[in-house]
């Protein structure tokens, strides 16, 4: 759309981006600079900025349709929610509900749900209770997935009571426990805090428990929830979400549990438990998708053990399956733990490998690495230099954070003042604090 060709800069509001209204200016004129006119054009907009991922521009959409005077309708509400949903911004999820509810139209399960899901991505339990009460002071009832929703959020924030008290009352009313719950069970003990020494143990009990849910007892992704391209996995906040369209392996979607439970363990560097896990899961029959291998190359790796989790790294691509640059990164940044001069020579292969077999850095991917590889106080920052010139071969502008350390360490060495390299991080440096506000004179 030209609408979205013409945005730049992820601080420009919609209206400076295309152009100010001028609404003196003849009709031909005002036909010519307006991106939308009615609900359907500006539906079809808000449907553009999700999928792009620009969930800021959604509230600059429907003051542009306030100031058009077309009315949103229940659909247009649902689709801003679904894209606050999907940029985890809490603050305008709560506009919209509230917008909707002063133009008369009284939020459905399948909107609170979205609502709920949202508090889960910020970890804000309290307010997706809140939620569910609402939906009882308005007499709209809970479903199975609402349920769902509300334990996977109490779960993000560690809030292991309220998980289980969800689990009661879902059995209370006759609801069975599917894979979603389990994955939520398994969540909320590693998230708990402070951490207990039996929580991987409870971890693997729960993984064992999961296998008698029945297919009959499974949720479905409903109608609305396929019209809008939301899976469970994304609806639930279970971490495969953004996997779950990756092919070649990568990721199998019966293996939901172990999924999650190989995540805490790798999060919770406990060796023991991934094994075991390995073991269940062979005894299973199952054997470890990509998204499997790549937590226990991580527990491997960020338990100071490099040559373990370099051999299943090796194992996989000697197999014959096909590359995946997760796994590649995941070495390169594992490697680094610890800032060793054999795990830095392994990260520099690593990501020279990855980049002569065709693979590139996402700026997600750049920024992680650079942050990583800044954190070296010895050696000759050579990792950190080369991710910093493979970032600028590709043209991507590196995050504040990552700017900042790399920053730092090249000013902790003895490199003269008038050095290339320095000069153009310190440039760099400089125009990302004052275009963010973090300048000289800024408050």
């Amino acid at each position: 759309m030209k609408l979205l060709q013409t945005i730049s800069g992820r601080h420009r509001s919609l209206i400076r981006a295309i152009g100010r209204r001028y609404f003196a200016a003849p009709a031909e004129e005002y036909a010519k600079r307006n991106y939308a006119n009615n609900e359907s054009e500006y539906n079809t907009v808000i449907t553009s900025i999700t999928s792009q991922r620009r969930h800021y521009l959604l509230r600059d959409v429907y003051d542009d349709m306030m100031l058009d005077g077309v009315k949103p309708e229940r659909d247009t509400f649902h689709s801003l929610i679904v894209g606050t949903m999907k940029g985890a911004r809490l603050q305008d999820a709560f506009f919209f509900r509230d917008e909707m509810k002063t133009m008369g139209l009284v939020p459905d399960v399948a909107l609170y749900n979205f609502l709920i899901s949202t508090c889960g991505k910020c970890k804000n339990s309290q307010q997706a209770t809140r939620i569910l009460e609402e939906m009882k002071r308005y007499e709209v009832k809970p479903t199975g997935q609402t349920f769902i929703c509300l334990l996977n959020a109490c779960a993000a924030a560690g809030r292991l009571d309220r998980v289980y008290a969800i689990v009661r009352d879902m059995t209370a009313a006759g609801l069975g426990l599917n894979k979603f719950c389990y994955a939520g069970l398994i969540a909320a003990h590693k998230n708990k805090t402070p951490i207990t020494d039996d929580t991987v143990s409870k971890i693997i009990e729960l993984v064992d428990q999961s296998k008698g849910w029945s297919s009959v007892e499974a949720s479905r992704d409903n109608a609305e929830n396929v019209m809008m391209g939301i899976s469970e996995e994304e609806l639930y906040n279970i971490p495969t979400a953004e996997y779950i369209h990756r092919r070649g392996g990568f990721l199998n979607r019966q293996l939901t549990v172990y999924h999650v439970a190989f995540l805490a363990c790798a999060d919770l560097r406990n060796v023991e438990g991934t094994e075991a896990l390995l073991e269940m899961l062979r005894k299973d029959g199952k054997n470890p998708d990509v998204f499997i291998l790549v937590q226990v190359m991580r527990c491997y790796l960020h338990s100071g053990d490099i040559d373990r989790g370099q051999k299943i790294f090796e194992d996989y691509m000697n197999s014959g399956k096909p590359a995946m640059v997760e796994l590649y990164m995941t070495l390169t940044e594992g490697a680094m733990v610890g800032y060793t001069p054999k795990g830095m020579q392994l990260a520099l292969q690593t990501l020279e490998m990855m980049t002569s077999r065709g693979f590139f850095l996402s700026p997600k991917m750049g920024n992680d690495l650079l942050l990583a590889a800044s954190g070296e106080k010895t050696g000759g920052y050579t990792m950190a230099n080369y991710v910093w010139d493979l970032m600028q071969a590709r043209k991507i502008t590196p995050s504040l954070p990552a700017v900042e350390a790399y920053y730092n360490g090249l000013k902790e060495r003895d490199i003269p003042e008038d050095d290339q390299r320095l000069i153009l991080v310190s440039r760099t440096y400089d125009n990302l604090r004052l275009r963010l506000g973090t300048g000289p004179g800024r408050a």
